[in-house]
Parts: structure tokens; C-alpha cells; sequence
């Protein structure tokens, strides 16, 4: 061999070619990679990606809009990590925006989502402070209306007569800062205040969310954040879904005038005149939104919403699995070939 290296090749598992050119159809657990030499670390990876044509991600993770999965709490988290949140559409428009604007008004990956009472209201069971450790007494029991008090679920259990308002045990109202103060800012106020709670406030006054010095540390123990994913105006980047109906267009509104970033129109089957009509008519009337189609698992599909004008597509059908897709109406796809068509569609009209 006179000292030169030999390279030898080993027909080793399937390429990706020959894998589909046999025109079954695979789930990822159907298949699985084949491991490779490795000669870089693994901070050198780069999982960097979009999820729409104008909006990057730096993690390449999207949660569902469900209404057990997205709201506001976890647009927060998953944007603080690199990721993004689909903002559901189980819900008045006006509480979807609400959702939407309570998420964007953050800079600290946490949501308490905190419980309000009016002063003559009395606490039945400790469900009624939600997910939270506090709830906050405002003049009318909105978020919207001037707070005056806080309680804890330590201070109603600690009452004899549960029965009572609560105006007769609650605290007095915490210190507040703007809520766009990063982690950072608000622990140096609690801090430097000696305080155990603060509120922190909306452009208008009202109040988001509940932040004490015990949630500091816990979200300083979270691993690693890493670059999170703003939006154009610099604030969390927050999706959120809308139906195909005539009036999710003023739903798309309230949206809008929330901040969204992007919408996906959601629908089993995407490829429908009523899905591309609200596409056409979210890109006419809101040309800076970006706007994901869907779903979608055929190349003529993705075709006709790409036509459209759409930004990105949600892709699959009958994969999840509470999907009944699938089962119920006999259509769908594999999840891998599903995105290699759409993959080559892509590339087919834009590259």
C-alpha cells in the first residue's frame, strides 16, 4: 500500500434515496439513523432554524397549539429557550390576545399565571389560586383594575372561617416593576428592597404576574437558557392559531393588535378553499405577519398553499397521538415521507 491511506466503502444500511424510492410508508419509528464518525464537539452543533420564512429559532421546537399545551405560561418558556409557542384557539378572540399579550409583555421565563380576587370575594378551596403559590386583590377582581392586596394559599388555610372575604386577611400590595425587567433586574429589586414578592406591570398599568425571590432562585437553578427567540420588535416571539371561519378574520385582528408574530391556520386538512381564501386575505390586509399553512403530508397540498402565500407549513396528519385523523376518515401519510415530499416541494419552487 506504499503508506497511503485506504478509504474503504461499506454498503452499510440504506441512503435516503434508495430508502424512498421504495414507495413505502414510514413513521420515524419505522427507522432509525446509522452512527458516523464524529470529529467536532457537540457545542459545535448548530440547531438553529426558522419557523416561517422571516423568523428564526435557535431550538427547533414548537409547541402545539392545544388548549392543554399552549397559553401563556408556555409561550413564555419555550420562547425563552430558543423555541416558540402556538397560542391556542379554544377561546374567546379578546382572551386569546390577552394570552398573546400577557406572553409578550415578559422577559423572564416564567409565568405564574396568578389568580385574582375582588376584595369582598371568599376562597372555596386552594384550586381557586390556579397553578399558583399567590393570588392578587385588585378593586374589581380584573387584572385590569388598581391591586390592593395579595394573599397566599399559606394565608387562607391559616383563617378559621373560610368563609370570609378576603379583604379581611390579605396583605398588603407588593412593589411593582415594568414587565419587560429581565430575570437579572427584578432579583437585584428584591434584593435591594429586602422584598419577597413584587408585581410586575403592563404598559397600561395593569398587572401580569406575581414574582417572588424563591421563584428567582428555582428559575436560576433551570439549565442553560441559551439565545431566546424575539420577535422584530425585540419581546418574546408568540404564535397563535386561527380557524378557517369568516370570523376568525376579526379574531386575526385582535391577534394582530396584540403583537403576534405569527399565526397558523389551523385545520386537519389545510389544502381547502377556505384555508387558502384566509391566507389570501391575512397576507392582502397584514403584509408584515408571517402566516403558516396547514396541515398538509402531500406535495400538491403544500402546491396550493404556497401559491397562496404562505410563510411556512405545518405538516402531518394523524401522527399525534390523540390524532384520530387517521382512523376516523382513513387519510393521512407516514411521518417521513410525508416531510421528504414536502421537503422536495420546497426546494422544487424555491431553491
Amino acid at each position: 500500500m506504499n503508506g497511503s491511506s485506504v478509504v474503504v466503502e461499506f454498503d452499510d444500511g440504506f441512503p435516503a434515496s434508495r430508502l424512498f424510492a421504495s414507495k413505502l410508508s414510514y413513521t420515524f419509528d419505522d427507522l432509525i439513523f446509522l452512527p458516523h464518525y464524529i470529529d467536532f464537539p457537540a457545542d459545535a452543533v448548530d440547531l438553529s432554524t426558522r419557523i416561517s420564512r422571516n423568523l428564526p429559532l435557535s431550538t427547533p421546537c414548537v409547541a402545539s397549539p392545544m388548549d392543554t399545551v399552549s397559553e401563556a405560561s408556555m409561550a413564555v418558556a419555550m420562547a425563552s429557550l430558543g423555541g416558540a409557542a402556538i397560542v391556542h384557539c379554544n377561546a374567546a378572540p379578546d382572551h386569546q390576545a390577552a394570552i398573546v399579550r400577557s406572553a409578550k409583555s415578559r422577559r423572564i421565563p416564567f409565568a405564574s399565571d396568578p389568580a385574582f380576587f375582588a376584595p369582598s370575594d371568599a376562597v372555596s378551596s386552594t384550586a381557586d389560586f390556579g397553578s399558583a403559590s399567590f393570588a392578587i386583590v385588585t378593586e374589581s377582581g380584573s387584572r385590569k383594575s388598581k391591586p390592593i392586596g395579595v394573599v397566599s394559599r399559606s394565608d387562607w388555610e391559616a383563617v378559621a372561617d373560610k368563609a370570609s372575604p378576603v379583604s379581611d386577611y390579605m396583605r398588603l400590595p407588593p412593589a411593582s416593576v415594568p414587565s419587560n425587567y429581565d430575570l437579572e433586574q427584578v432579583a437585584g429589586f428584591l434584593a435591594g428592597e429586602e422584598l419577597e414578592l413584587v408585581t410586575l406591570a403592563g404598559e397600561e398599568g395593569e398587572v401580569i404576574d406575581l414574582v417572588s425571590a424563591e421563584d428567582v432562585e428555582r428559575i436560576r437553578g433551570f439549565p442553560k437558557l441559551g439565545v431566546p427567540s424575539l420577535g422584530p420588535d425585540g419581546k418574546f416571539l408568540v404564535g397563535a392559531a386561527i380557524g378557517t371561519r369568516e370570523e376568525d378574520k376579526e379574531r386575526l385582528a385582535h391577534l394582530v393588535g396584540a403583537g403576534v408574530n405569527v399565526v397558523v391556520v389551523d385545520s386537519s386538512q389545510g389544502n381547502s378553499k377556505y384555508q387558502i381564501d384566509l391566507i389570501k386575505y391575512a397576507k392582502n390586509n397584514y403584509p408584515g405577519l408571517d402566516v403558516i399553512g396547514g396541515n398538509v403530508v402531500t406535495m400538491a397540498q403544500a402546491h396550493n398553499l404556497i401559491i397562496a402565500g404562505v410563510d411556512g407549513l405545518r405538516v402531518g396528519m394523524g401522527s399525534g397521538s390523540i390524532c384520530t385523523t387517521q382512523e376516523v376518515c382513513a387519510v393521512g401519510r407516514g411521518q417521513v415521507n410525508f416531510v421528504e415530499n414536502i421537503l422536495l416541494i420546497v426546494s422544487l419552487l424555491f431553491f
